[in-house]
């Protein structure tokens, strides 16, 4: 083929390229947009379902952080709640304190003006009784010289004797009344000063008895203790100042003197020359000697024990030692040193409880019986000797004023002597403190049944509760109420006049009126 007919069919192939080429292009383009559309519909999609889960996501978290929110605020709320709740109720209790208080003012005030109102409504009774006594015994002297006729000293003395009859019942009956208004007021708060007193010091008791007997190994040592001629004896009696008893009683010498010390230093003196089998004059007057040193040294560290116990400060050593001797004294068996502590420590917490000086108290109850110590060398009470010692060594003259009348032997002049009285009775009456022999408690019983039965209208005594309680009945016939109030007072009067006992004892007056009747 010529040049001529190719270049048609060039042009042609070129026309079917080109075509087909197109074609091609048009079929890829239009497939890479079907496919284009897919992917983005599927991006789409998956951009739905992206933003579908996110969404989820986000509400989730959003209901978790509102839940949590929530918590967070109802907790908040309950502790403001409780906050406000206690906050409330401290309100409320304070609210109720001080409506307690108020009305506790309330009735304190009332209280005292009740008391005001009686107190002047028994000053106008007084007056009036006064008045009215006055134109009483006006009239009874009328009476008297008009009716009975009898001359002015003879109406004088009737006069007297009727009005001590009136004044005596009116007497009673203020008697009575006053002790019903101070057991009301003083009751409790002395009962709970004395049980804050006992409780805080409760001390044991031990009877510590000096022994006036000393038992020998046998009977041969008499005969070496009189020595030849009674030399031995005569020498040990001259250098201690006792007497030695030796009678029939087997392998036992009994030490007689009313000096405690004396009578330690001659049994212990005799107790060493016992041990040694040494027995002479010679050297009796040597353990005599040995034994004095020693016992003052004893003596001065009890004194020194007993101020240090109750921390006083500056005691004069004289008292001390005289305060050491009691370590040998013994009041129906209870030792002396140790009942002025027990009493030095109750006076101390009876003091604090009141207020007052618990050194002073302290001091005052140490040094109470300290007379007692000297009462065999010196004539009086031991109250008043202790009461002379201490003035002389310089104590206070409250302290030598309270020593002085804890036994009432003068008049009282400071609050610490009901103190001391208390606190002194509180250890010598209790159970175990004290003891004595049968013969002076049964005359001790006698007596007070003896006093008691001597007042008129008195039916039966009886001594009880160990002698520490006397009980009257009384004839109702006879006695009245206010009689028998004064009844009592008297008979406690005479008893503590008339005897010597430990601690106190009640006196109880009973009157009662028996109606009987039989049906039948």
């Amino acid at each position: 083929m010529d040049s001529l007919q190719l270049i048609p069919l060039i042009a042609f192939a070129g026309l079917c390229g080109i075509a087909i080429g197109y074609g091609t292009h048009s079929v890829k383009t239009r497939l890479k947009t079907v496919y284009a559309l897919r992917n983005a519909k599927q991006v789409m999609e998956d951009a739905q379902r992206e933003s579908a889960a996110l969404l989820r996501e986000a509400k989730l978290q959003a209901k978790d952080e509102l839940i949590k929110m929530r918590e967070k605020f109802e907790q908040s709320s309950q502790q403001r709640r409780a906050e406000l709740a206690a906050y409330e109720e401290r309100v409320i209790q304070r609210e109720g304190t001080l409506d307690r208080k108020l009305e506790l003012l309330d009735k304190k005030e009332s209280n005292v003006d009740e008391k005001l109102a009686r107190i002047d409504e028994k000053k106008q009774d007084l007056e009036r009784q006064a008045e009215e006594l006055e134109q009483a015994l006006e009239q009874q002297k009328v009476r008297l010289h008009e009716i009975a006729e009898l001359p002015p000293e003879a109406a004088r003395e009737l006069l007297m004797a009727k009005l001590e009859e009136d004044l005596s019942n009116e007497t009673g009956g203020l008697i009575r009344r006053r002790h019903d208004e101070a057991e009301k007021t003083a009751e409790e708060d002395a009962r709970r000063i004395i049980t804050m007193a006992i409780e805080r010091y409760a001390a044991d008791q031990v009877n510590d008895i000096t022994t006036s007997t000393v038992t020998l190994p046998n009977d041969e040592m008499k005969g070496r203790i009189i020595g030849k001629e009674g030399r031995n004896i005569r020498s040990l009696e001259a250098e201690t100042g006792v007497n030695l008893l030796i009678d029939d009683t087997p392998e036992v010498v009994v030490i007689s003197g009313f000096d405690p010390v004396r009578r330690e230093i001659a049994r212990l003196s005799l107790e060493q020359l016992i041990s040694d089998g040494r027995i002479n004059p010679a050297r009796i007057e040597e353990v005599v000697a040995k034994v004095k040193a020693e016992l003052d040294e004893i003596t001065q560290k009890a004194g020194e024990d007993a101020v240090y116990e109750l921390s006083l400060r500056s005691v004069a050593p004289e008292i001390v030692r005289t305060l050491g001797r009691l370590k040998f004294r013994n009041s129906y068996s209870q030792n002396v040193l140790q009942h002025s502590i027990e009493v030095g420590h109750l006076m101390g917490n009876m003091a604090s409880e009141l207020g007052l000086d618990v050194q002073l108290a302290r001091r005052i109850g140490l040094f109470h019986d300290i007379g007692k110590a000297l009462d065999h060398e010196i004539e009086g009470g031991h109250a008043t000797i202790g009461a002379d010692v201490l003035r002389r060594h310089g104590e206070a003259s409250i302290i030598c004023n309270a020593v002085a009348a804890h036994h009432h032997d003068v008049q009282a002049e400071s609050i610490y002597v009901p103190l001391v009285i208390a606190a002194d009775a509180m250890t010598a009456s209790r159970p175990g403190a004290r003891s004595e022999t049968t013969d002076l408690y049964v005359q001790r019983l006698d007596k007070l049944e003896s006093i008691a039965s001597s007042f008129r209208g008195v039916a039966k005594a009886f001594a009880i509760q160990a002698g520490r309680e006397i009980r009257v009945l009384v004839e109702p016939s006879k006695i009245d109420d206010n009689e028998a109030m004064q009844m009592a007072r008297n008979i406690s009067r005479q008893v503590e006049q008339e005897l010597q006992y430990p601690g106190q004892i009640k006196v109880t007056v009973v009157r009662e009126t028996r109606c009987i009747e039989y049906a039948r």
